[in-house]
């Protein structure tokens, strides 16, 4: 399978202390893949790094590369402005603009260089067929995005991540605010977004991770415990710390 990003030996500190050891993993084109361990273990922080956006933090200072596409994304010349629009993020707490249902998705294509009026309505369209919430909103574009129930403001929040259309999506554990329905439609989501995007979600949820993802990565303390397919993570770990986490022994 092709590599999308590759991580080698990546650690990241905040002030001295480091907050990722020494991460090496693959994530796989078209591939979904979970990252799990207790609170505070690193896994926000690395997906953080994949889109550069622990750049913005004071006293920070990065070890090791991130390669997407075969390019090194920590190098002197690379453009993090392009990165991310490349690479996409959605967050935990849905966090709509308060505009109304299109603008918070023609706000990103304009500042993303969108202009014809005709291109901008037809990719809203599309970005929440691609969310299946075209149907339940297609009569209330007008309204203020505020008046959806948290989960349609998720989906919506996936949507105006897809519509100027990233090659990545990361998901900083995007249904723990949900309800079991909407939960589930996130993770259904996932599924049919893999055909066209490489996802990285973190997630506390285990079964979530079984469900959704094709490799899961297992963090602990900053460092990362075991890598492999999720099937073999959920039922043949090769660590016996991966087993106790995954079996609710700690955590």
């Amino acid at each position: 399978m092709e590599e999308k990003i590759t991580s080698k030996n990546l650690t990241f500190y905040y002030g001295e202390n480091p907050a990722i050891v020494d991460i090496s993993l693959p994530v796989y084109r078209n591939t979904v893949l979970a990252l799990i361990g207790p609170s505070g273990c690193g896994k926000s922080t690395f997906i953080r790094c994949i889109n550069r956006m622990n750049d913005i933090i004071a006293h920070t200072r990065i070890e090791g590369e991130i390669i997407i596409d075969g390019e090194s994304i920590y190098g002197p010349r690379y453009d993090v402005t392009q990165l991310r629009r490349r690479v996409g993020m959605v967050f935990q707490k849905s966090n709509p603009f308060p505009k109304s249902i299109r603008d918070n998705i023609a706000y990103g294509l304009r500042i993303n260089g969108y202009t014809d009026r005709y291109e901008i309505e037809k990719r809203i369209e599309e970005s929440l067929k691609n969310t299946v919430l075209w149907d339940e909103v297609k009569d209330r574009l007008s309204e203020s995005a505020l008046r959806l129930s948290g989960g349609q403001q998720q989906r919506l929040c996936i949507a105006r991540t897809i519509a100027i259309e990233p090659d990545i999506i990361l998901m900083d554990e995007p249904a723990s605010a949900l309800d079991p329905l909407s939960t589930q439609k996130i993770e259904e989501l996932i599924q049919d977004l893999k055909m066209k995007y490489t996802i990285v979600i973190v997630t506390h949820n285990m079964q979530q991770a079984a469900r959704v993802s094709d490799y899961t990565a297992f963090f602990y303390m900053g460092k990362l415990i075991e890598y492999n397919r999720t099937d073999v993570i959920f039922t043949k770990p090769d660590n016996e710390m991966t087993e106790n986490y995954i079996t609710g022994k700690f955590g």
